[in-house]
């Protein structure tokens, strides 16, 4: 048979076999998933608003301070940097698995000086051997390619790019986990500074009530009890200051080190101002497989265990490879491209292991066992997910009520401080009226602003039970040098 006939059968073998795939095909568990949430009033559905930019979730709380802050946490933040590079090495190894498709070509150049000895084993008996000293020059040109009848490359690419795809998800759930996390620090400092602003007015109030006290005692209006009352107030209240700021410090630092600066470096002078929460549209409880990365992310980590199997099943049949060279040899450099000088070899070759003592069945229960491992895990993350937006959702609206209520505290705790200082500047109370009258309404006031806290952060909360912002968002709306889950799909359509 000629070179030529040979090749050719060699190229149509592949036509001539049937593929197959090893391993089951992927399907994701199904779920029982609630038809909708438990609310309690005065929680609302809402509705996003298509007119606001789709930025990042965090915009939604209108503070730009924050919006400053999580743009420097994108660009400097070490976790996330580690997460892209995973994300970047997720997607060599997809193209790794990729080029196993594809025919592998190669060039190879030898030259080497030998001597051959004159004790070697005899292949002739009755011909002397003799010692000899040579070159020997060699070019070749080589070629192999591995048929995938078992589906072993299949099974690989399929799992390299489940896989990719977790990266990417884990990615996107980095970057939730890090805003959040600084979100949080945030909004516990800024409840601080409504708190310490809180004192600040009280202690002011108190100064003014202590130098009216003061006045009337050195007119003898007022007892010496009344007098020291009224600065042990004040005493205590300043306390309170140094309690607060001791406080802040931790959430100061953290915000420092989440944003990617020292913790000595870093500094936010202290802003009270009004906090407001977002409303955030709550959805259907289906809505988390789609929304939440750590859900995408263990979602497809099932795919990859899925494609795991199939690798390894496809150890059971057997490895079937096409190969061939293409060149010359020659022991002198100058006869190297002549035609005596051309050597070639084509073929096939076939392996199949017959006994190996149980490994690749145990290396087939392994996977198996891993799959079974990440359904356990998938579910897992999809209850503890909708446990999490449930506690946030009822906790949300249970913080609202208990706010406005506080509100309403504050106002009466006013009213009750103004009826006090005109009692006792009318001579009907005692200064005692007024002092309880004051600690009123600084603990009002203080309550207020802790609960307002409490509202940010389960707002917070719940933007990350939910999977984040609900609109959506491009990379361009970030930081543009920060990568994105997109990275991975762009390579998925490309490998297909």
């Amino acid at each position: 048979m000629s070179a030529r006939r040979r090749l050719l059968g060699a190229l149509a073998l592949p036509l001539l076999l049937p593929a197959c795939r090893s391993g089951p095909q992927y399907q994701p568990p199904a779920l029982d998933m609630p038809a909708g949430w438990r609310v309690e009033p005065p929680w609302r559905q809402a509705t996003p608003d298509d007119r606001r930019s789709r930025g990042p979730w965090w915009t939604r709380f209108d503070d730009p301070q924050l919006d400053a802050l999580q743009q420097q946490a994108l660009a400097a933040s070490p976790t996330l940097a580690a997460a892209a590079a995973r994300l970047a090495a997720a997607g060599a190894q997809l193209d790794v698995a990729i080029a196993a498709r594809y025919p592998q070509l190669g060039a190879s150049l030898r030259d080497q000086r030998l001597r051959i000895s004159s004790e070697r084993p005899i292949t002739r008996y009755n011909t002397p051997q003799y010692a000899t000293a040579q070159s020997d020059f060699l070019g070749l040109l080589g070629a192999s390619y591995e048929l995938d009848l078992a589906g072993r490359v299949s099974a690989l690419v399929e799992g390299a790019r489940a896989s990719a795809a977790q990266s990417a998800a884990e990615f996107e759930n980095v970057r939730l986990v890090l805003t959040a996390d600084l979100a949080t620090a945030y909004f516990n400092l800024r409840a601080i500074d409504v708190e310490l602003d809180a004192v600040q007015r009280a202690i002011a109030l108190q100064r003014r009530s202590l130098a009216y006290v003061q006045s009337r005692h050195a007119l003898g209006a007022a007892s010496g009890v009344d007098l020291a009352q009224q600065q042990a107030v004040l005493d205590s209240t300043l306390t309170q200051v140094d309690l607060l700021r001791r406080q802040r410090v931790p959430f100061e630092n953290a915000i420092g080190t989440l944003s990617g600066t020292p913790a000595p470096l870093f500094q936010l002078p202290p802003q009270p101002h009004a906090l407001r929460p977002p409303e955030v549209p709550i959805g259907v409880p289906s809505d988390l497989l789609e929304r939440r990365p750590d859900v995408a992310a263990a979602e497809r980590a099932m795919a990859a265990a899925n494609a795991q199997i199939g690798v390894t099943e496809a150890a059971f049949y057997p490895s079937i490879a096409l190969g061939g060279t293409y060149g010359s040899q020659s022991r002198d450099l100058a006869t190297l491209f002549s035609t005596p000088a051309l050597v070639w070899t084509l073929g096939a070759s076939a392996a199949l292991a017959l006994f190996d003592g149980g490994r690749l069945r145990a290396l087939s229960a392994t996977a198996k066992a891993g799959y079974e491992l990440s359904v356990a895990n998938y579910r897992r993350v999809v209850l503890a997910a909708m446990q999490e937006a449930e506690d946030g959702i009822l906790g949300l609206a249970a913080l609202e009520r208990a706010h406005t209520q506080a509100l309403a505290a504050v106002t009466s705790a006013t009213r009750v401080l103004e009826l006090a200082n005109a009692r006792y500047e009318g001579g009907i109370a005692n200064s005692l009226e007024v002092i309880v009258a004051q600690q009123a309404l600084l603990g009002t006031e203080r309550l207020a602003a802790q609960i307002l806290g409490q509202r940010m952060l389960a707002s917070v909360f719940l933007v990350r039970a939910l999977g984040g912002d609900w609109a959506g968002f491009t990379a361009s709306a970030a930081d543009p040098s920060v990568p994105t889950a997109a990275t991975a799909a762009t390579r998925a359509p490309a490998a297909r």
